[in-house]
């Protein structure tokens, strides 16, 4: 197949199809309904009485295979919201079919299989989108900007702390959950968007040193785990992540210390800021209190923003938020986070470079 030189004309609502309807799924589909661009045509899942629910809420037809509903529905956008280890093979497959591709994160669970879903998008002439939707919390913005604007200086220390409750109930919902193959543990999963923000934040990692364990989940990977980065620029980090609070879940949190500033954005999944103090004004500090919110759940308001921005790329108006070079930076990271907790030693970056 040849590389798309042209996208859909502005005219044109976008088609999107959805593969994969489970837990993660509702944040999708709330989005593209809301989004006059866009126009969801088709559900997959494996479970068909999973399928058809999604189908008949939607009024979308369903199928049990991403084969099938390739053959026969109209689509612009394949969206992947399957279990994370399936992800390179389904978007490659949505590629080769000339569909642009949303992947949900982690977009692999390996650095081989993000490498090749990236080839293959690229081969195929295809846009891949990487979803990173706390990115777009507006007090994560906020810090964004403000390291942008060089109001930290030098940013010495960074913590990362995700403590939230997985009950042994929820992995086992699902046999791929909490499984090397599919899903991996509390870093390639829950603290994935984390692992994100910190290097998007503070830039590459230059090294990592990392313990993980599994001390109450009935799971072959990780429900907790702690990780020491150095930054390239010189900074500190540290991951302090649990899947464990008791009894729900208790924090999801960033903070970094420079000489000029200090940041603090919590709340259960980074969407209030706590501590906001710089050295000089800026009007951004007018919009702290306002900029915090309350999602009903850990995944935030995001997707929606996520989404005008796969509209406004395909639109020929914008560039990708996230997309699969920017999506591989944070697997790297928690790649290396999962290969220094199994030999003991420190991990440098790149990874085999």
């Amino acid at each position: 197949m040849r590389p798309r030189t042209e996208y859909c004309p502005v005219s044109e609502r976008i088609k999107i199809a959805l593969v994969g309807c489970g837990r993660i799924s509702k944040n999708h589909f709330d989005a593209i309904v809301r989004i006059d661009d866009l126009e969801l045509v088709a559900v997959a899942d494996t479970v068909e009485a999973r399928s058809r629910a999604a189908g008949e809420l939607y009024g979308v037809p369903s199928f049990t295979s991403i084969d099938t509903l390739l053959a026969e529905a109209q689509c612009d956008i394949v969206v992947i919201a399957t279990p994370s280890g399936l992800h390179p093979q389904l978007g490659i497959k949505a590629a080769r079919a000339g569909k642009h591709v949303v992947t949900e994160k982690p977009m692999a669970i390996s650095l081989e299989g993000a490498d090749a879903l990236i080839a293959a998008c690229a081969q195929y002439g295809v846009h891949l989108f990487v979803v990173k939707q706390n990115r777009l919390n507006p007090p994560i913005q906020l810090l964004k900007r403000a390291i942008d604007k060089g109001r930290f200086g030098r940013i010495f220390n960074v913590n990362c702390t995700v403590r939230w409750t997985r009950p042994q109930e929820y992995y086992d919902q699902a046999p791929w959950r909490g499984t090397w193959a599919l899903d991996g543990g509390a870093f390639m999963n829950q603290a994935s968007h984390y692992v994100d923000l910190m290097q998007w934040l503070v830039g590459p990692p230059a090294r990592v040193v990392a313990i993980t364990a599994t001390q109450a989940r009935q799971i072959e990977a990780e429900d907790s785990g702690a990780a020491i980065v150095q930054f390239k620029s010189g900074a500190l980090g540290v991951f302090d992540v649990t899947m464990l609070a008791y009894p729900k879940n208790l924090e999801g949190s960033i903070t970094i210390l420079g000489e000029k500033g200090s940041v603090t954005v919590g709340g259960t999944a980074v969407n209030r800021i706590e501590h906001w103090v710089f050295a000089d004004y800026d009007d951004d500090d007018k919009l702290v209190e306002s900029s915090s919110t309350n999602p009903p759940n850990v995944y935030g308001f995001g997707h929606e923003g996520y989404y005008r921005n796969v509209v406004s790329v395909l639109r020929g108006e914008a560039k990708p938020d996230t997309d699969g070079t920017e999506g591989r930076k944070s697997l790297e990271l928690i790649v290396g986070i999962y290969e220094s907790a199994r030999t003991g030693c420190a991990v440098l970056f790149p990874i085999g470079g």
